[in-house]
């Protein structure tokens, strides 16, 4: 038999469309996940401008249809990350208990990814600083929103990337119990980084008014915050993948490419946020 038609004869060797012969396995184009966090990610937008248009006296729709089709769409997002990456990337590690795919390939997979990334924090930021430097800004409401929340939660995010870079060099030095005990911490930090800015939302919306509804400064930092807070909480899912799989000891000194990949997401991550406290935070009420 030759290579071709084994590939013929393992499914993988056609070009089809998704199928359910290789659901809910996840590789090549037999996935639906994908599509699922397509839909999830065009729906949180679309969610967004229902919850502006459902603001003021002349609501075009219902704050509820507004915040229903949020939660449904941020929901439908994270399942389909999560079952996009769990099943092309995670399911057969737990039978080969050990990283088979090329360090160098994810790495570089990771980068690009990052770079998607960068072009999309970019356009928004690029928004806010024409918005910035024109003359509508001298007419936006713009509320104190620095305080002490804000300064507690940089703090939180920048120690969790401290406790996951050590936790990854504890792995490289063979400490397996420094790196659970580290890398559960860096999960711990991020869950509470995410409670923070939810509280935050919660005080600024209820107690202050102010909200993505508030001028052309609400829908900036509702909108870039926003995006942030949905990656952490993205980056807590693989977090907490890579936990679960560092405590059935698939990880070695030799063998952690998804630990480095991860790490460069949640790193990446806490860089944004940090120019987001200089640009939105410290920098909105500067003339």
């Amino acid at each position: 038999m030759s290579v071709s038609d084994e590939h013929a004869d393992d499914g993988h060797g056609e070009h089809h469309l998704p199928a359910t012969e290789d659901w809910p396995h996840g590789f090549g184009e037999a996935s639906w996940w994908p599509f699922v966090t397509a839909i999830g990610g065009s729906g949180i937008y679309v969610s967004a401008a229902l919850l502006v248009l459902s603001m003021g006296e002349n609501a075009l729709v219902s704050q509820t249809v507004g915040a229903g089709a949020m939660a449904g769409s941020v929901g439908l997002f994270l399942v389909g990350i999560y079952g996009w990456l769990y099943h092309a990337f995670v399911s057969d590690f737990w039978e080969r208990g050990t990283d088979y795919h090329s360090d160098k390939t994810l790495k570089f997979a990771m980068l690009l990814f990052l770079g998607s990334e960068i072009a999309t924090f970019g356009a928004g930021f690029v928004y806010y600083f024409i918005v910035r430097g024109g003359e509508v800004w001298a007419q936006a409401a713009v509320p104190e929103v620095f305080g002490s929340l804000v300064i507690v939660n940089t703090l939180i995010l920048i120690a969790s990337s401290v406790t996951l870079h050590y936790s990854h060099i504890a792995l490289r030095n063979g400490n397996r119990s420094r790196f659970l005990k580290l890398l559960g911490a860096t999960l711990l930090l991020g869950i509470v980084f995410i409670g923070g800015q939810v509280y935050e939302y919660y005080e600024f919306i209820v107690h202050k008014g102010f909200s993505i509804g508030g001028g052309i400064y609400g829908s900036a930092f509702y909108g870039l915050t926003g995006l942030h807070g949905l990656h952490v909480t993205m980056g807590a899912v693989l977090l907490g993948i890579v936990f679960v799989r560092a405590y059935y000891g698939q990880y070695s000194a030799e063998r952690h490419t998804s630990v480095s990949t991860a790490s460069m997401y949640w790193h990446f991550v806490d860089i944004v946020w940090i120019f987001l406290v200089v640009v939105l935070y410290m920098g909105a009420n500067l003339v």
